[in-house]
């Protein structure tokens, strides 16, 4: 079994900050992409970033404020949140593209999803 377990949402001022974790944990053999998603009420869920080898993507509405970083040691993925905006509030959810064993092909995984809300 595969768990990840985020950590760091909660309720920030607009121009504020907030650092995400995510933790993976459990049968995990590799780790190609790991990442993080959000979902706002009524919005389909959309990729806010992703880190796999060197290479980093950003959707554009957060290239310049959020960053993502990871910890292969521990099998963790950060997202601090800089400068943000109320139309950053959503529920994030991270993500990991990982094998569990050399014999099977990469799989997604997700977390419960964290809370982030941006208001005054």
């Amino acid at each position: 079994q595969v768990q990840l377990v985020e950590s760091g949402g909660g309720l920030v001022q607009p121009g504020g900050s907030l650092r995400l974790s995510c933790a993976a944990s459990g049968s995990i053999f590799s780790i190609n992409v790991m990442g993080w998603y959000r979902q706002a009420p009524g919005k389909e869920r959309e990729l806010v970033a992703r880190i796999f080898g060197g290479a980093t993507n950003y959707l554009d509405s957060v290239k310049g404020r959020f960053t993502i970083s990871r910890d292969n040691a521990k099998n963790t993925v950060y997202l601090q949140m800089n400068s943000l905006k109320p139309e950053d509030t959503a529920v994030y959810y991270c993500n990991a593209l990982l094998r569990t064993t050399r014999w099977v092909p990469p799989t997604d995984y997700w977390g419960q999803g964290t809370q982030v809300t941006v208001s005054s």
